[in-house]
Formats: C-alpha cells, structure tokens, sequence
C-alpha cells in the first residue's frame, strides 16, 4: 500500500538546515577533517545546575503526571518575575504568559491561532527559515521587508508600502538578530509600537538570543518599550541562555488575546511539557548561580567572536561585526553567490558556512558563521580560507 501525502505538506519549504547538515555530513564521511561553522547549536552542556536540579525533578513521582495544560502556574510565575526582574516589564502570569516546547512551536503554530486563510503577515528578510514554515501550515500569506546593511540590518519601517502595512496583521521580527548579529535600539522598538498602533498591526518579537549581547551591552527586550504589552508578545527561549537547545523549554509573554489563542490551540495540541522539565526551568531561572552562568556564556561567544572576526580582518575580509547573537554576518566576495561560496569552502577548505540565501532573498551575497567551535579552530578555519586568496 502507498499513501500520498497532505497537499499541506506539499506547500511546505524545503528543511533549509537538514540540506545543509547532509552536505556537510557527506563531506565527513569522505574523510574529510570539517569545520563546521554552519550550525546554530549550542555547543557546550547545560550549566550543571541546572542538570542537578533535572535531576532531584525526574525521580520525584509528582512530577510523572500530566502537567496542567497550559503549564505548572509556578512556572508562569517565575518566567513573568524574570522579565519583571530583567526588563522591568510586568505580566500577569495568568492571562499573559504561555509555556512552550521551544519558542519554534509558538512562531510556526500562531498563524493557525490568530489568522484566516489568506491573511498577510510580515517577515524579516533574511530570517530564521522556519517563519516560513508557518506561513504555509497556516494557509496565509506573506511580504518580506528587507534588513539591508545600511541600516545596520533594521528594518526601515518608512519603506513599507502603505498598502502592504494596511494588509499585515502581524510582524515578525528577531533581535539580536539571526542571521546577521545585529542588535535593536531603544529609538527602533518605540517607532515599532508607534506604527503597530497606526496600522494595527501584532508584532511578534522572537528573543530567542536576548541574553547575548557583546561589549558590555546587555540586548533589549522589546518588552521593554512603552506600549509593547499592547501590541504584541515576545517569544524568550532556553535554548541559547541557558546551553538546552535540547531541552525544547520556551515560554512567551505579552498582550492577553495573543497569548491566550497560543493557550488555546496548545490545548488541542499538547498537554504542556513534561512536569520535571518545567521544575527545572523554575529552577534555571531563579537559581542562585544563573548570572553568573549566563555571563560565563557570553563571554564566551564574545571571545569568539574577537577571534573570528580579527582574524578574519587580517586576511581582508570584513565582518558586520555582531552585537549579539552567537553568528557572524560576513559578505561574499565578487564572483559568487552565497551559495557558489559556501559550497567552494567546504569542497576546497573543508569548512562549512550557511549560505546566506537560506535565509531569504536579502541575505544573497552574505554566509553566516556560526560561533560554535573554540577560538583555535575558528583560526584555523580563516587560515584555511586565507589559502584560497580569494581577499587578496
């Protein structure tokens, strides 16, 4: 017997990162010595914590019951008390925050809950690839707003056609920013709130690397402006502050009927997270050693970063040098595309980049560098590149 799939499953994008890591595995399994600095994946372990306290939660039979289905309260409260902490902003942990199993599940999963088919939202190009995954799910529609170099990769929010601002219900939108490291300012979230109201526009705010900010500069959160609560939600994430990528932990908070439709259809959808898991995310937040954790962390990718970038600056290739994230933007040089690049270093260099074109039309001419290997081997990777003279 054979069965056909979905005409759903037919309109969704090809899995961007699953070609990339075939390409990249085939390379390896050739004999091939890879850098691989093309992936998003934290790579060192959950601080330990945390582990401990996942621990003391598995064995606790309390915790091998269905969870509440929109998630333990005391959870709510501990991730409503971070951002009241953090960011000074408040949340009633009730009606305006919703636990998720990764901040994807909400990005992907909200069309199905607050648009109709054929709605518009928009998208940030380039983006994190799995936006459009939930464009195609939902049967909506979508417009891309280009981030361009010359506004230090912010969108310009005067050149969105008027007609194309009238149409949108939501607006989506990642800082610091995956894939170039840029970073928002105070002065962009307060026009942002100021032209949602006017087009009545929802803006989604993914933070999914809120806790990454380089040279002393904590990231702001859009939460953090005047009339955010009232125009839209930010998506906060474990996987990057606290190393537990695999974990799947998120919760979202924000205005009350965006929240509550994300409750709602996860009601149909799940029953929450696995209690032991959600005890320990109170415990990562709220734990003792959690600052000093997340600065260990950062420091880290910021000594990454250095690394990378000023060896990469000796050999004539220069950064856009990111202010947060854990990725470095960096451009292609004339006579390829982003993709022709990142193929020639991994077949000629043995290292691996994401082309910057996954990530939509705008982030042709670019590859994005994933921080995600010690400092001696980010070195090696631009000396191997250096031996190609293709900056000379």
């Amino acid at each position: 017997m054979e069965f056909q799939q979905s005409k759903l499953l037919g309109r969704l994008p090809k899995q961007f990162f699953a070609s990339l890591v075939a390409k990249v595995n085939h390379k390896i399994e050739s004999g091939v010595d890879v850098i691989n600095l093309g992936q998003g994946n934290p790579d060192k372990p959950t601080p330990e914590y945390i582990v401990k306290a996942t621990q003391k939660w598995v064995v606790d039979p309390a915790t091998h019951k269905y969870s509440p289905f929109q998630g333990l309260p005391e959870f709510k409260q501990a991730a409503a008390d971070f951002y009241a902490e953090k960011y000074g902003a408040h949340f009633d942990p009730e009606k305006e925050v919703a636990i998720l199993g990764g901040s994807k599940i909400g990005l992907v999963e909200l069309p199905w809950a607050l648009m109709n088919p054929g709605d518009t939202y928009l998208l940030p190009d380039p983006g994190y690839p799995d936006y459009f995954s939930g464009a195609a799910l939902g049967g909506v529609k979508f417009e891309t707003v280009p981030l361009l170099a010359k506004n230090n990769f912010l969108p310009d929010l005067k050149a969105i056609p008027e007609a194309v601002a009238q149409r949108a219900k939501f607006f989506y939108l990642n800082y610091p920013n995956n894939p170039t490291g840029a970073v928002a300012t105070k002065k962009f979230y307060e026009e942002l709130v100021s032209w949602a109201k006017k087009y009545h526009v929802g803006i989604i705010s993914d933070f999914a690397y809120g806790a990454l900010g380089f040279d002393g500069q904590a990231p702001r959160s859009f939460m953090q402006t005047p009339g955010a609560k009232d125009v839209g939600i930010e998506l906060y994430t474990f996987s990057k502050t606290f190393n537990m990528a695999g974990w799947r932990i998120a919760f979202a908070v924000g205005n009350q009927d965006i929240i509550g439709a994300l409750n709602l259809i996860q009601d149909h959808l799940f029953v929450s997270l696995f209690p032991a898991l959600q005890r320990a995310a109170i415990d990562a937040l709220q734990g003792s050693q959690r600052d000093a954790e997340i600065a260990k962390i950062v420091g880290r990718y910021e000594e990454r970063r250095n690394a990378f970038v000023d060896a990469a600056e000796k050999i004539g290739w220069h950064a856009f040098v990111p202010k947060g994230t854990f990725y470095a933007w960096m451009p292609v040089p004339a006579g390829y595309t982003s993709e022709s690049f990142a193929d020639l270093l991994l077949d000629k260099a043995g290292v691996a980049v994401a082309p910057g074109n996954g990530f939509g039309k705008h982030g042709e001419g670019y590859v994005r560098i994933g921080l995600l290997i010690e400092p001696a081997r980010l070195k090696e990777a631009v000396a191997r590149i250096a031996k190609l003279h293709l900056f000379d």
